[in-house]
């Protein structure tokens, strides 16, 4: 493995699943008799590490629950992306006072990206004192190792020294759910985007090894998987730091020639390392979901330099026009910020012509949010929040008229999906996408989760499809 990317040897793995066994024996857990919550907020990258946190916690010997009253251990795991996710953790952190007062023994750990920035870490430290144990991402490998350490010294352990990351195989994990899974395929990112705090908390680029990956693949397949998701903050990047000639269009090959019937999905793409070869490998591989979230952030040019995001509005287009040629169905989504520091009316406006231009199929949009530590925090910035809020307003029409346009040009056709939940609604009461990622909602037996089906679409909305089983 090339130098940049440090690995965590096995043995040191092994030895944290052993003292997963001395925390059994040391709170006296039986039969699941203790209980554990965990709570996860942002990304499906965070979705990933809750999986691990939850293995450790089963091989503990924990059972689980969605009560924080009743959990004896509650893991908060946090994200740093924007304001708003962190003054949404703090609130629900200081209301666990209640529960710690009602069961003094439990014990409260907050973990994630969050946590990571030293600001945040000191603000716990200083306000919240009914939390025993503060981990960022880098220290999940080690989680039992620190919980130890909290039970056996009755003290309050923060562990959120700045590191680069590491890769550690064989960390257990406990998923929700048997349809859908998420496959941790590298770790961290080296973009530096000027208003983004995820390389600073999640560390530089590390890809997991190839044969790793298509091991756990296969598992998932054999376990009756049927929708994997790569994950990585740059999926496009894969391989970089390794010395292997396997890029990310290698491994979705490499994916896709397990035998079963499975969909993958992958994120996120940056645009500057979406390639040809990417968007021809996609066409060719039939397990591949035709579905590509590009996040584009601004149709400005400017605003996309100050961004650091290394492509114009220009190059974005042609290369979503040669994805559109290689897969005509392609359904496209992306992820646009509004009121970056200095955007101007007109520098909006060519936002909202890109959109346009490109007819997403649906757009994740955000007002800009400060993140201290990142360049963007100190640019100039006059613009109001009314201001913003009124460009937030117009897009968000935009994006969901245009939605709406495309969702009704499903009505009348038949689609396959895969069913993949309860909706716990009446009329329609099971949920399913389509193979571009589109929401179908539709009524049936719940043994239907889990298969492909034949959906006859008859009727949309901006967010949503709604179907009826062909020939039902």
């Amino acid at each position: 493995m090339a130098k940049s990317t440090k690995t965590i040897d096995n043995s040191e793995i092994y030895r944290q699943i052993g003292l997963c066994g001395t925390i059994r024996e040391k709170l006296q857990i039986d039969e699941k008799s203790l209980l554990a919550m965990v709570d996860t907020y942002g990304c499906q990258q965070n979705e990933a590490d809750s999986e691990k946190i939850r293995g450790y916690l089963a091989e503990m010997g924990f059972g689980f629950t969605q009560d924080e009253f009743a959990a004896d251990i509650i893991v908060v795991n946090t994200c740093a992306v924007r304001e708003h996710a962190e003054m949404r953790v703090l609130g629900n952190v200081g209301a666990l006072n209640h529960t710690k007062k009602a069961k003094p023994g439990q014990i409260i750990c907050v973990c994630g990206c969050m946590v990571q920035q030293e600001h945040m870490a000191r603000k716990i430290k200083m306000s919240y004192p009914i939390v025993d144990l503060v981990f960022g991402p880098h220290e999940l490998w080690r989680f039992p190792e620190l919980l130890l350490e909290v039970i056996e010294r009755h003290k309050r352990i923060f562990a959120t020294e700045k590191d680069d990351g590491a890769v550690a195989e064989g960390i257990p994990l406990r998923r929700d759910g048997k349809v859908k899974a998420w496959l941790s395929i590298m770790y961290g990112c080296n973009n530096f985007c000027s208003y983004c705090i995820v390389p600073y908390v999640r560390g530089r680029e590390r890809s997991r090894q190839p044969e790793d990956i298509v091991r756990e693949a296969e598992r998932l397949v054999a376990e009756g998987y049927k929708d994997i998701t790569l994950l990585g903050q740059n999926v496009n990047s894969y391989g970089k730091d390794l010395d292997r000639g396997v890029d990310f269009a290698d491994l979705l090959r490499m994916i896709n020639g397990i035998p079963g019937d499975f969909l993958i999905r992958f994120m996120t793409s940056h645009p500057k390392d979406a390639t040809e070869k990417l968007f021809k490998t996609m066409a060719e591989c039939e397990k591949c979901a035709r579905h590509l979230h590009l996040p584009v952030q601004s149709g400005n040019d400017r605003i996309l330099k100050v961004m650091n995001r290394n492509y114009d509005s220009a190059t974005y287009i042609k290369k979503l026009e040669l994805a559109r040629s290689y897969m005509p169905d392609l359904v496209v989504t992306t992820d646009i910020i509004v009121g970056f520091p200095g955007e101007t009316d007109e520098e909006f406006r060519d936002t909202l012509r890109l959109c346009e231009k490109v007819r997403f199929d649906a757009m994740f949009t955000f007002i800009y949010s400060k993140r201290v530590g990142t360049p963007a925090a100190n640019m100039p910035d006059p613009y109001s929040r009314e201001e913003k809020q009124a460009h937030f307003d117009a897009l968000t029409e935009t994006a969901n008229r245009i939605s709406g346009e495309k969702h009704r040009e499903y009505e009348g056709k038949t689609v396959r999906v895969l069913v993949d939940g309860e909706t716990g609604r009446e009329g329609y009461n099971l949920s399913s996408r389509t193979n571009g990622g589109r929401l179908v909602h539709l009524k049936g037996d719940t043994s239907l989760i889990g298969q492909f089906i034949n959906v006859r679409i008859t009727a949309s909305n901006t967010w949503a499809l709604y179907g009826e089983l062909e020939n039902g």
